[in-house]
């Protein structure tokens, strides 16, 4: 099942649940705006090359829409939407004022020039800056970008509208960007993780964990799950993976993975198949890179008691009933890895305000957020009878749905 499939099929379990009119569900489904537009550069070398870019805005209901742009060659139209709709439950579930959207070109930025990169990125700007915007819909950066991609949406967007800071986050600080962004996804899960131990009575310290993916939300978790206790006992990435019982020295392979890019050949210990890092004895298990890893194949074997999802989508539909009947506790994505739209939402305010916090009111902030956040998920789970993930889900679209008919755009509707 894909991504799109998957996160509709939650969507209607959450909306059945709720008990939502069909024709607000319907409503709620479908996206606000798709744009897809073609970006055609000129190369270094003088040839044109043309690329696909989207934006699927899907709803606006509780504020301005909120989503990344990635840059990568599977970029496509169903998983564009599919992570725009996540970005709705995702915003409500974090109570942030913002509704779902999601961008992407179809490109390897590995194989572009950096200029190339700049040119492509303006001229997707281009075409749709009339459709973004600081009250509108505000980007931010998604695989395969970075700030320096917010950077030039940036400039590229000012020339139209006037120096904006506002519309986009995840950008560099000497332009508005927030500190503490860079770490906010990985901080987020280590929050999360903390506030599902607490309600188990555990804590981090002393509790075993395997990372799967070691990019930027992968390795600040695993830096401070370390600083808390926490034992590492494989972390894997694009390059290899590795494994040690005692546990891995995380700053020394932090300083490995910064001069060798990449995991591959560090010797804290041993060397471990990526395809079997999933199924390694631990107590709490963070996918941290691609979705849908977490299937029928490997889910009857995976050891780990807890499951935090710092990917988007990492496990599939068919997985959740086998880790279900298992006794598995997973906590979900649009809950899990909501730190980063929620430091993006500080920094908006930040831009918005022109009054720049300092990097431990953010922590502080994010910290409330995404405990609360997980109280709310709580509630909804005993409200409901349901697990983490429903839980998450139909605290997401309730109040996705109030708003909606609040607003008076289900004007006649049951909610």
């Amino acid at each position: 099942m894909n991504a799109l499939a998957a996160t509709n099929r939650n969507f209607r379990l959450a909306a059945r649940l709720l008990g939502l009119d069909s024709k607000l569900e319907k409503s709620l489904l479908i996206p606000f705006r798709e744009i897809k537009v073609e970006c055609t550069i000129p190369q270094d070398d003088g040839t044109l090359a043309t690329f696909v870019g989207f934006r699927v805005q899907h709803d606006n209901a509780r504020g301005p829409m909120k989503g990344g742009i990635r840059y990568h060659p599977e970029v496509e139209h169903d998983e564009v939407n599919a992570l725009a709709q996540l970005m709705t439950w995702k915003t409500a579930v974090a109570n942030i004022p913002y509704g779902g959207a999601k961008g992407g070109i179809g490109c390897d930025p590995g194989e572009l020039s950096t200029s190339e990169l700049e040119r492509l990125t303006r001229v997707f700007t281009q075409k749709i800056h009339e459709l973004i915007g600081i009250h509108t819909d505000v980007p931010a950066p998604d695989m395969g970008t970075g700030p320096q991609t917010m950077a030039w949406i940036l400039d590229e967007y000012s020339k139209f509208h006037g120096y904006s800071p506002a519309v986009v986050t995840g950008k560099p600080t000497d332009l508005g960007g927030s500190l503490g962004r860079d770490a906010a996804t990985g901080r987020g899960v280590v929050f999360a993780t903390e506030a599902l131990l607490n309600d188990h009575g555990k804590a981090i310290s002393g509790q075993k964990f395997v990372i799967q993916g070691f990019g930027n939300v992968g390795s600040w978790a695993a830096r401070l799950i370390h600083e808390k206790g926490g034992k590492i006992v494989a972390v894997s990435d694009a390059t290899g993976a590795i494994k040690n019982r005692n546990g891995i020295d995380i700053p020394s392979l932090l300083n490995h993975v910064k001069e060798n890019k990449g995991i591959n050949g560090f010797h804290g210990g041993d060397s471990l198949d990526p395809e079997l890092i999933l199924v390694e004895d631990c107590d709490i298990l963070i996918p941290a890179a691609l979705g849908g890893i977490i299937n029928r194949e490997n889910a009857n074997d995976i050891k780990a008691k807890f499951i935090i999802e710092a990917a988007n989508h990492p496990t599939d539909p068919e997985a959740d009933e086998i880790l279900s009947k298992k006794g598995v506790v997973i906590l979900p994505d649009i809950y899990a890895n909501s730190g980063g739209v929620t430091v993006s939402y500080f920094e908006w305010v930040q831009n918005i305000q022109g009054f720049l916090w300092d990097e431990k009111k953010v922590n502080n902030e994010l910290k409330t957020y995404m405990t609360k956040a997980f109280k709310d998920v709580k509630k909804m789970c005993q409200s409901h009878n349901c697990d983490l993930r429903m839980g998450a889900f139909t605290l997401g679209v309730n109040r996705v749905a109030r708003a909606t008919v609040t607003r008076g755009h289900g004007r006649g509707w049951e909610a």
